[in-house]
């Protein structure tokens, strides 16, 4: 969700802004419904499009990102939904008070993942400002090319219901910098920020788990990282960044002992992250258009879909939609001063994306439980280098 300021005058009126966002996404070739799980009708139906008034001015928000609130500007509640029906691509234009907008997208993710999103709206927005030639147009074919499905199971979407709870928490740059300068010791190259915050957030999230195990006085439960990358930049050869697709991949890391200490229990997770990287480009990217290509995909999902079912055991899914270039969508009157996301309706899962255009802080969206959730955010070892829902304005 991209949300832009009122502009300084002279601007297009909002009626005029609200209606070039209307006609453009025609541009993009995202028109069609979904058929069934396998394949999606291009029958150029068009986008759903929808308008809202809020009645509320746009820095109340960014002062108090509400949850509830940001909700309440993604289309007909769509957003994590995989009961969308036939709906490929939903749109929402919310106009505030004060004459700012928040543009709210939902699409699919049996045709796109985080990448896939980024480069629509991109394009989508160099189109309503007439400058299409600034940016590349999403390449439609690449996926079904590439990827044919042949005899591989088409995966399916598990949702446990419950109460869960969803909070987002800022990293601020400077602070990255001192939790990476922890962990730097225990290991060889110096941890990226996506991993350094990755590996705390985990440990903060075992933490709140073991102590509401302590609390119900319940055995305390296994657990297990799963970390979704974006293939596309990891292929051999690499596809490009604007190829449309769900083109992205998860790979498993096994929890280090917890009786370790904060900083060898980081790092020794860092380390593991990178090993799970490694073996997943050695073993599925490194070998994409081969002929034993199809044999080590299936052995993947064999391997991964026991490993991932284990009933004694949590899983914790972590996606980074760090550096996406989701900033540049300028729509005709500025740059957004804001993108966000919304916490899953899944539990145990954790979104990180970039705090704002300077690429240094990490903004994450995580969803727990309730009774984790409340010790989630009390964890010390966290607040030391996060704060809930802190503004989105300096």
């Amino acid at each position: 969700m991209s949300l832009t300021p009122p502009p300084a005058p002279p601007q297009l009126s909002l009626s005029s802004k609200t209606l070039s966002l209307k006609l453009s996404p025609s541009s993009t070739l995202f028109a069609g419904r979904i058929r069934d799980r396998e394949s999606i009708l291009c029958n150029d139906d068009g986008v759903d499009f929808l308008q809202a008034k809020v009645k509320l001015n746009l820095s109340s928000l960014l002062h108090n990102p509400n949850t509830e609130l940001l909700h309440l500007l993604f289309p007909d509640n769509l957003q994590w939904s995989y009961t969308r029906g036939s709906t490929l691509l939903a749109v929402q234009v919310n106009r505030f008070d004060c004459g700012g907008l928040a543009v709210g997208v939902c699409m699919s993710h049996k045709l796109s993942d985080a990448a896939t999103v980024v480069s629509f709206v991109n394009c989508w927005a160099s189109t309503a400002r007439n400058a299409a030639e600034e940016v590349s147009f999403p390449v439609l074919h690449v996926a079904s090319d590439l990827f044919r499905r042949g005899d591989l199971p088409l995966p399916e979407a598990v949702r446990k219901t419950g109460c869960y709870a969803s909070r987002r928490f800022v990293f601020e740059a400077e602070k990255i910098d001192v939790l990476k300068a922890l962990i730097s010791g225990q290991v060889q190259d110096n941890p990226t920020r996506v991993e350094a915050v990755t590996a705390l957030l985990y440990k903060s999230a075992i933490n709140a788990s073991n102590s509401v195990s302590e609390t119900n006085n319940t055995p305390t439960t296994r657990h297990l990282l799963v970390q979704h990358v974006n293939m596309r930049p990891r292929m051999a050869p690499t596809l490009p960044e604007t190829a449309v697709g769900s083109l992205s991949w998860f790979f498993p890391v096994s929890t280090p002992e917890e009786s370790s200490g904060m900083e060898q229990f980081l790092g020794a997770l860092v380390c593991r992250m990178r090993e799970g990287l490694n073996k997943l480009c050695t073993n599925f990217a490194e070998k994409f258009g081969g002929e034993d290509w199809f044999l080590a995909m299936g052995e993947i999902l064999k391997e991964q879909r026991g490993l991932l079912r284990r009933s004694d055991q949590e899983v914790l899914r972590f996606s980074s939609w760090c550096r996406f270039p989701v900033f540049e969508s300028d729509f005709g009157w500025g740059k957004p001063v804001w993108v966000s996301s919304v916490g899953s309706v899944d539990k145990n899962v954790f979104i990180l994306m970039d705090q704002d255009e300077n690429g240094g802080g990490i903004q994450v969206f995580v969803t727990l439980e309730e009774q984790e959730m409340l010790a989630f955010e009390r964890d010390q070892e966290l607040l030391a280098f996060a704060s809930c829902n802190a503004s989105v304005l300096n």
